[in-house]
């Protein structure tokens, strides 16, 4: 698309403009239909049912209470195992604006918004209602994906009778907003400066180094997300932590990999050894696939040793794979289960992405999909370990430029779900654990603001003491 600003005027919506093909006319799984018309009140019986040490009452808390800065957000989770079967759902990341929605099959015939007008009508709209705003228009930003950007200016566009504004916003290119005083202000077309009172923001990559924590306009969701765990799998896995040991006496718990966090360059290596020579590398502030490295050979370490890294801090985790190959962590090995096995008898790693959103009477699932690898599990640890242990779809393509290999998308359709061998209860797990993630970085975000509202910066760098990222902080700060 070209890079301008867009108005978006209501009624306008054409699904096919917002949805790829595949899931256009594809219709929902029954099993995943019932998923989402569970209310709060069965889930938690079934949970509960099957979890007899979880305190249902904490559940119901956390499951009904809004949050107050990470209004919607993805979890990416690996259904695994042990050799004795001990089945979870891990929580790989937490994404602050996630993708999902072009991915879902129709739920009710009629409503051609679909997901997108479940976020915005019962989230986005109602958050808004209850804050104090400067004049001034919508508007979406975004940097990338943008079927699903585009489908959410229109949904606004549509629901508020309001015209739009579509604004691309891509790192290390032509800005069209600035921030005066804290508001949002456009630079149009025309040369006009338009005040913009609330953005819904899908701006991914580096978000902090041009959009301020600190805003009068009101960013659904705000860069502190980002920073608090949602962009920041550093300080996520922190906010995990922290989360869990308020949760220790509820039965709750985020299942994470065993995760090594402030991990310099040079210690790598000795964490790669520590399990067993097979880990996962991670920078902390990278998405969509990129800045991700399984490491299942001394090969695959040197090669992650000798590229240059835009930051200085690293996240090492254990390996989850083959059950022959998996790395050996403090709670045992754990293992993928996988895809059912095709024609050709083989099995292929899958992640499952959950996507909710916070409403004023507490969360809601809003989209599903799964990806699985490139190529299959063998039984021998695999040389191009990505192509095997890889799910994301995301293909840089050059700077701010990207494709997506659709045919490894799996949808929640008749044909796709049989697929990935989950059920009613997987899903359950799956949400539970997206849920609790979100909120345990929500949390963070309210440890993260003092009583005036204000970033507390120092207690950041306490959590996250890179110097890279503080500058790309104290830059946009600067502007």
């Amino acid at each position: 698309m070209k890079n301008e600003i867009k108005l978006i005027t209501p009624d306008n919506f054409e699904p096919e403009d917002h949805f790829y093909p595949k899931a256009l006319n594809s219709q929902m799984h029954t099993l995943v239909n019932h998923f989402f018309n569970l209310d709060h009140t069965r889930l938690i019986k079934r949970y509960q049912h099957l979890n007899p040490q979880v305190d249902g009452e904490k559940l119901k808390v956390v499951l009904n209470t809004p949050t107050k800065h990470f209004f919607w957000g993805g979890a990416d989770l690996f259904c695994v195992t042990t050799e004795a079967g001990d089945r979870r759902m891990a929580v790989l990341e937490t994404n602050s604006c996630p993708s999902g929605q072009k991915s879902m099959p129709i739920r009710s015939y009629g409503d051609e918004h679909r997901g997108y007008r479940n976020l915005i009508e019962q989230s986005f709209i109602p958050t808004l209602k209850k804050r104090r705003l400067p004049e001034g228009k919508l508007a979406v930003i975004y940097d990338k994906n943008y079927m699903e950007t585009s489908g959410y200016a229109q949904t606004i566009a549509d629901l508020t009778g309001e015209d739009v504004y579509l604004i691309p916003h891509f790192n290390g290119e032509e800005q069209f907003i600035r921030f005066d005083d804290g508001i949002m202000i456009a630079t149009l077309p025309t040369g006009e400066e338009q005040p913009i009172r609330a953005a819904f923001r899908y701006v991914t990559q580096k978000p902090w180094n041009r959009i301020p924590v600190d805003s009068r306009t009101f960013i659904f969701n705000g860069v502190l997300a980002c920073l608090s765990g949602g962009r920041n799998k550093l300080v996520g896995n922190k906010a995990y932590e922290l989360f869990n040991s308020e949760l220790a006496q509820s039965g709750l718990r985020i299942y994470m990999p065993e995760t090594v966090k402030d991990v310099s360059k040079l210690e790598v290596p000795l964490w790669v050894q520590r399990f067993g020579g097979r880990a996962v590398v991670k920078n902390p502030y990278s998405n969509a696939g990129q800045g991700v490295y399984t490491l299942t050979s001394e090969r695959e370490l040197e090669n992650f040793m000798e590229e240059d890294h835009d930051y200085d801090q690293f996240i090492v985790q254990s390996l989850i794979g083959h059950h022959n190959w998996s790395s050996t962590g403090s709670e045992g090995r754990f293992f993928h289960v996988g895809t059912v096995p095709d024609k050709k008898n083989n099995i292929y790693i899958s992640d499952l992405r959950v996507m909710v959103y916070s409403t004023p009477q507490g969360f809601r699932p809003c989209a599903l999909y799964a990806r699985r690898a490139k190529s299959p599990m063998e039984e021998v640890a695999p040389e191009d370990s990505w192509s095997v242990l890889g799910t994301n779809l995301s293909v840089k393509q050059g700077k701010n430029s990207w494709d997506s290999e659709t045919q490894r998308l799996l949808l929640m359709d008749q044909k796709d779900f049989n697929r990935l061998g989950l059920g009613l209860d997987d899903l359950i797990e799956a949400y539970v654990q997206t849920v609790l993630s979100i909120a345990a970085i929500d949390r963070m975000s309210q440890n993260l603001i003092n009583k005036k509202g204000k970033f507390r910066r120092k207690l950041f760098t306490s959590l996250d003491n890179d110097p890279a990222l503080t500058n790309e902080l104290m830059s946009v700060e600067k502007q």
